[in-house]
């Protein structure tokens, strides 16, 4: 009887995690579009900083994340378990953030002329340069500012993650979230610690004797900004595709029809159809969240100025 409890308990277990590899490679492709966008966002976090602060700040915000992860893990199974119906209307709060985001980026592009991010990033290199900037207070910022920002992209991992498996049993949820968290955020700044470093590498190798190295490090340092410049262009991509595609089928109606439309389509239109209508719908609402956004906040000022005014 022994026997036959551990070959069932065995059983139990390789299901369980047979179910966590396949629901955990469905998150993982899900998740991918904030993946992208996580990695030029905490890039950037780390410019204005000195060379060799780099790597101790991308570990801080490591850390800084992992946090994170400790707190929206339980809180994400907490809400499966005792509020399971508020799992799609986080989902649909969270795909219409990411297009926001990526909408946001979009009109910052067009809205804010090539001067003035010149400007800024002349004011960080200052701020570095400048003796009488508190660097330790400058660091901390940028840190804050870093974990803030990996808060809310965990969250939408963890949203994204957790409508993925939020039918399966409790301990596929927990492994397939712990799974996800731990691999996003070792695979995140691992990546963004060999990206910062890059031109390091770059400098070194075209020290070297060898021409061969020196071509690979000119080559690495010319093809490095390319390299940020295309991680932020798929990331606003990706963001469109994913929260499009979350908030059409958060829509059933909506998902008919795109459904209905793409059905019997074959070769490149058949395959491309559905993700350009979902990145469509993102834009759209990216737009319309935007709008609204900005609205609010032109109110919460004039308000604020109007009280200011009155004392």
């Amino acid at each position: 009887m022994a026997g036959a409890n551990l070959l069932a308990l065995i059983d139990d277990i390789s299901t369980v995690l047979d179910d966590v590899a396949v629901l955990s490679k469905v998150a993982a492709k899900k998740t991918a579009g904030v993946l992208g966008d996580d990695l030029a966002l905490n890039a950037q976090q780390v410019a204005g900083v000195t060379a060799d602060r780099e790597l101790p700040v991308v570990w801080a915000v490591f850390k800084g994340s992992a946090i994170n992860k400790l707190i929206l893990v339980p809180a994400a199974l907490a809400i499966s378990a005792f509020i399971p119906w508020a799992v799609v209307p986080l989902l649909m709060v969270g795909g219409a953030f990411l297009c926001f985001e990526g909408f946001e980026k979009l009109a910052h592009k067009f809205l804010h002329s090539k001067a003035e991010d010149d400007a800024h990033h002349a004011e960080l290199a200052h701020a570095v340069a400048d003796p009488a900037v508190d660097l330790v207070a400058f660091e901390k910022d940028k840190i804050k500012g870093a974990v803030r920002t990996d808060f809310i992209l965990s969250a939408e991992i963890v949203a994204i993650t957790l409508g993925t498996v939020s039918t399966q049993p409790f301990m596929t949820q927990l492994f397939v979230l712990a799974g996800i968290s731990v691999a996003m955020t070792i695979g995140v700044y691992g990546f963004v610690a060999g990206i910062v470093k890059l031109d390091d590498l770059g400098l070194y190798l075209t020290r070297k004797a060898s021409s061969v190295a020196q071509a690979i490090g000119r080559g690495i340092l010319a093809t490095a900004p390319y390299l940020m410049k295309a991680l932020s262009v798929a990331g606003t991509a990706a963001m469109f595709l994913v929260g499009g595609g979350i908030l059409v089928h958060g829509v059933p109606p909506l998902h008919h029809a795109i459904t209905h439309a793409v059905e019997g389509k074959g070769g490149v239109v058949g395959l491309l159809a559905e993700p350009l209508a979902n990145a469509v719908v993102g834009l759209i609402a990216g737009a319309l969240v935007l709008v609204a956004v900005t609205l609010i906040r032109k109110v919460l000022n004039k308000g604020g100025v109007g009280d200011a005014a009155k004392t």
